[in-house]
């Protein structure tokens, strides 16, 4: 199953953002704001006073610094999580008010990797409903009581990182953290971790919870991993073999497109570059439509591609930009003598040689994007399109 855009699994800013709404929460919303590099604090104007914060002592914790009674001594996040507080530095941090919580979070939702809500669960759930679409784009949530007791992580606790944050803020503040995924709480492996840990897309989000269940139960799965991407990163008890799934529960990581059954987790290595040669004014249909007809009739999966490529020339083709756009993909461009520094062409173009003064752009652009990669499919052409395949090594 290809999609038409590859997942970012978030968003590319690295803020958190935290919410208060009581007097107490503002105290510790301002509290954690000093402590988490890049934090912005938004607070319910009914906690304004002209035009200010209202003015209240720093958050003191009863607590020795740095401890942490919802953490096992010793224990630390687990390293594949995102860094989402790099250091800890007093500093100054930006802050706003809102009328309406619902609407104002509604417009910040995604612009932040992480929320951090200080009230209630209830009042998080109902304001989340509307906002959340995918456990793979979702920004982290966790919500902390205004007494700063307990810290929960409650939304995209694996890939949004709200675990390993939910930990790191409960360290902050002296709360018990709460963690309630049941691989987390049992100490097994979580697919959607490891997935993102070796960057791997997940095609079939779906199918992670089938996995997690076999993990659950002590059992075990066939894992078809012919580069051994994945496999390293699943204890060996739970994998029954190297085969490719045929029934039931599975995981398999390529980028050739394999039948499997539903059960089965896709993972996709971005190793795939595409270069690509147009006519001028090629609509961004044509060059998709033709895209998915050669990775298909070859057996690679869009979701393995990682870049675009072409000739400087097309750097303002609306059909590459926008489809680059569409794919949620980087388009690279080549000058002249970098496209000829490609000695390895395997169908060169008297015609563009010609008018462009190289002997190919689709293939020559692959290769290059590819780090000099290996051609894996040469030139396919129709009448406004050329298009060709390189894989990294």
């Amino acid at each position: 199953m290809d999609t038409d855009k590859p997942q970012n699994n978030k968003n590319s800013s690295q803020t958190i953002a935290v919410w208060a709404i009581t007097p107490n929460g503002l105290t510790l919303g301002q509290d954690i704001c000093t402590k988490v590099p890049g934090a912005e604090l938004f607070w319910s104007e009914q906690l304004v006073k002209d035009g200010q914060p209202i003015d209240r002592p720093s958050f003191k914790p009863g607590a020795e610094p740095g401890s942490n009674p919802g953490l096992k001594p010793g224990s630390k996040p687990d390293p594949a999580l995102p860094d989402l507080i790099p250091e800890l530095s007093d500093q100054s941090y930006g802050q706003s008010s809102f009328k309406s919580l619902s609407e104002e979070l509604s417009r910040q939702f995604t612009r932040f990797c992480a929320h951090i809500f200080i009230f209630s669960t209830g009042i998080a759930v109902r304001m989340l409903a509307p906002l959340i679409q995918s456990k793979t784009t979702d920004p982290g949530v966790i919500v902390v009581d205004d007494k700063g007791i307990h810290a929960i992580s409650l939304l995209s606790g694996h890939l949004g990182g709200a675990n390993g944050l939910t930990e790191k803020i409960a360290g902050l503040i002296n709360a018990k953290a709460v963690i309630t995924t049941a691989t987390d709480i049992n100490g097994l492996p979580s697919m959607d971790l490891i997935a993102q840990a070796n960057n791997l897309y997940i095609e079939n989000p779906g199918a992670i919870k089938y996995v997690n269940m076999v993990f659950l139960k002590g059992n075990t799965v066939d894992v078809h991993d012919p580069a051994d991407r994945v496999s390293r990163s699943i204890p060996k008890d739970f994998i029954h073999g190297q085969n490719i799934p045929k029934q039931g529960t599975g995981v398999i990581c390529t980028w050739k497109t394999i039948k499997v059954p539903r059960e089965t987790l896709i993972l996709r290595p971005r190793i795939l570059s595409v270069g690509i040669g147009c006519n001028r004014n090629t609509s961004m249909e044509m060059i998709h439509d033709f895209l998915k007809l050669v990775l298909r009739g070859e057996g690679l999966s869009l979701n393995a591609v990682f870049t675009l490529a072409s000739t400087e020339v097309k750097n303002d083709e609306p059909g590459l930009l926008n489809l680059a756009d569409r794919l949620n993909l980087p388009l690279k461009f080549y000058d002249k003598n970098q496209l000829n520094s490609v000695d390895t062409i395997e169908t060169p173009s008297k015609m563009v040689e010609k008018h462009l003064g190289v002997k190919s752009v689709c293939e020559a652009a692959a290769i290059l994007a590819a780090g000099r990669g290996r051609l894996i499919v040469p030139k396919k052409k129709n009448r406004d399109v050329t298009l060709a395949v390189a894989i990294k090594e």
